[in-house]
């Protein structure tokens, strides 16, 4: 499920990104100026945010305890 939030997240902000340079080239005529360096910002962006959110799912993964684990324990008076 992890892979999918941070792909999710990836193409969501880079998609973000570049609709908001496109945008801002087009009001202030700066044709491809903003656009590339938004994109550009995205990726820094994008790796911190897939770190958090890789780390916080990490942080949910509680290793088993000795008590899950299926030992077998000594029988007392019984030969078999």
């Amino acid at each position: 499920m992890t892979v999918v939030w941070v792909a999710g997240l990836t193409l969501a902000i880079i998609f973000a990104a570049l609709l908001a340079g496109l945008w801002l080239d087009q009001i202030l005529n700066s044709k491809p100026l903003l656009t590339i360096i938004f994109v550009l910002l995205s990726i820094p962006v994008t790796l911190f945010l897939t770190f958090r959110v890789v780390r916080t799912a990490t942080a949910r993964i509680q290793p088993g305890t000795k008590k899950d684990v299926a030992e077998e324990e000594p029988h007392r008076g019984e030969d078999n």
